[in-house]
């Protein structure tokens, strides 16, 4: 997998400007701005949902969407270990308890 460069909002916004506005091709956005004209067609599709002309999910309910998706990674993860700790805790005090009989 090739270098993706990141695209900050500013310029997408003005690639979908220039498809949606003036009229341009993907082709010739993508020409002149340096990247593909898939990427650009993603950015005028993205732009509709935004708009509410099209149907899909929003950029900002899918930065929430992620936000909450790492917030129950981090849980998750906390949660994984508080078990294996309860595992272990369990093993010793069976083991303390077989031994005094």
């Amino acid at each position: 997998m090739g270098y993706r460069p990141p695209y900050d909002d500013e310029f997408k916004r003005r690639a979908v400007k220039l498809v949606t506005d003036m009229g341009m091709s993907f082709q010739d956005v993508a020409a002149d701005l340096g990247c593909s004209a898939e990427a650009i067609r993603g950015w005028v599709r993205q732009a509709e949902v935004d708009a509410g002309a099209r149907e899909g999910v929003t950029s900002d309910e899918q930065q929430r969407l992620r936000a909450e998706n790492a917030e129950l990674r981090r849980r998750n993860r906390r949660l994984e270990e508080e078990r294996e700790i309860l595992k272990a805790a369990a093993a010793f005090f069976a083991q303390e308890t077989n031994g005094t009989r």
